[in-house]
């Protein structure tokens, strides 16, 4: 590892039981010189517990000893095996809990605007799953009729840097495969302002929901069906009124 493990409270220990110089701690720690100075003053990590750095296996009494004789000497941090390829540890992005209700709305906003992005893609800028995004995409989310798209980089889940990276990214991923983006497709390639500042789609009720392409019967089909239609008049009109009525003349 880089640095050691709690460095702030590692910070507190080293300040606490050596007299290791300001610079030392602060290169060792990778913190700021203000900041140690800031613990040793008691302004800054107050009410933190130090962390013992010797008793956890990440430095030496030797190497301590080495740096208070030698104020230019550099801590070297103590391998640990069981930490080699920690940092490298490759998960989903952690949302926070406050943030976490504002991820369908960014996943909407993302596949609407980037249809190129895949799921991995999405699930790896907003920290979500790929059942959500394909919830969302086939729009059978549970409360998919209130979500809103809205840019990831304004709801602060992702960096701007790395939404332009992953677009780039499937771009040219698209390109090299032979698939030319359509106009429309470049029409919805907007900017975090303009989508903003964009309205509201309506949206149908769920209660006439799939009834868009209804239509009524046309005027050729209201005539067709009014020339089927009996003539009352004709169904009195019967022969036997007709002699009968003959025979009265005079």
């Amino acid at each position: 590892m880089a640095k050691p493990l709690m460095t702030k409270a590692t910070a507190v220990w080293l300040v606490d039981n050596t007299t290791l110089s300001f610079k030392q701690i602060a290169d060792f720690c990778e913190l700021h010189e203000l900041e140690v100075q800031g613990i040793a003053d008691g302004d800054v990590a107050a009410g933190v517990k130090g962390f013992d750095p010797i008793a956890n296996n990440q430095l030496d009494q030797s190497e301590i000893d080495k740096a208070e004789a030698d104020p230019t000497y550099a801590l070297k941090l103590k391998h640990n095996p069981a930490a080699a390829g920690e940092e490298k540890r490759r998960g989903p992005r952690y949302t926070p809990l406050s943030k976490r209700q504002d991820r369908p709305a960014s996943i909407l906003w993302l596949v609407k605007f980037h249809p190129e992005l895949t799921d991995g893609q999405i699930s790896k800028l907003v920290g979500t799953t790929k059942p959500t995004i394909q919830a969302i995409r086939e729009r059978t989310h549970w409360n998919i009729q209130n979500i809103q798209p809205i840019d990831p980089v304004a709801l602060g889940l992702c960096k701007q840097t790395e939404l332009d990276a992953a677009v780039q990214k499937a771009a040219a991923k698209k390109a090299r495969d032979g698939e030319l983006m359509s106009d429309d497709e470049r029409r919805k390639l907007v900017s975090t302002e303009q989508s903003l500042g964009m309205e509201p789609e309506p949206k149908i009720p769920t209660a006439i929901s799939g009834l868009e392409s209804f239509t009524l019967l046309g005027d050729e089909d209201e005539e067709e069906d009014k020339s089927d239609l009996v003539d009352a008049d004709s169904l009195f009109n019967l022969p036997g009124d007709v002699e009968k009525d003959e025979d009265e003349q005079p």
